[in-house]
């Protein structure tokens, strides 16, 4: 009997590591970077809301080099979000008092997806979100989505700021139905 119970819990073992590398085949990261311009201001306090240009996702093409589908994606979180100044070259982020983004894509509402309050003033030129569990798989199966940017200064500031925005994606999907 002993055999028996030594040869299941060994069986079990092997099935179970090979399912966990089998999930490893089709977890993956997409990443996209975007921009938006921060206008000069002559008053804080003020919401000023930016949207980005179209983002291309390519998640077909992505999600087949993957040997998954959209059909077969089960979750898609928002990992990291990150904004970051590219002009000015000299600029920092320390006017920012706080941050919203929001995903919209065609046909799907729009959805809260990362932010960042109280930001300090040593900020730097760089700014890691806050980031939502929400699964996100409905907005990057899509052909492309939008982001909203909602910021609110804490200062004045004397010419436009651009940022890049990165964002990292983690994909859980299927492999071949499997």
């Amino acid at each position: 009997m002993k055999k028996y119970y030594l040869l299941s819990t060994i069986i079990t073992c092997l099935f179970l590591s090979s399912c966990d590398k089998v999930d490893e085949l089709t977890q993956f990261t997409l990443d996209y970077t975007s921009s938006v311009t921060i206008p000069s201001t002559a008053i804080a306090n003020i919401p000023i809301n930016l949207t980005t240009p179209a983002i291309q996702t390519e998640s077909e093409s992505t999600f087949s080099s993957k040997n998954t589908s959209a059909n077969l994606i089960e979750e898609i979180n928002l990992q990291t979000m990150r904004l970051t100044v590219v002009d000015p070259t000299d600029g920092d982020l320390s006017f920012l008092k706080d941050v919203e983004v929001y995903i919209s894509a065609d046909d799907i509402g729009e959805v809260k997806i990362a932010w960042k309050n109280d930001i300090a003033d040593n900020v730097g030129n760089e700014l890691e979100l806050e980031t939502t569990t929400e699964d996100l798989k409905e907005f990057i199966k899509k052909d492309n989505y939008q982001l909203k940017v909602v910021t609110t200064t804490d200062k004045v500031i004397s010419e436009d700021h651009k940022l890049d925005i990165y964002t990292a994606f983690f994909v859980d999907g299927k492999i071949l139905g499997i």
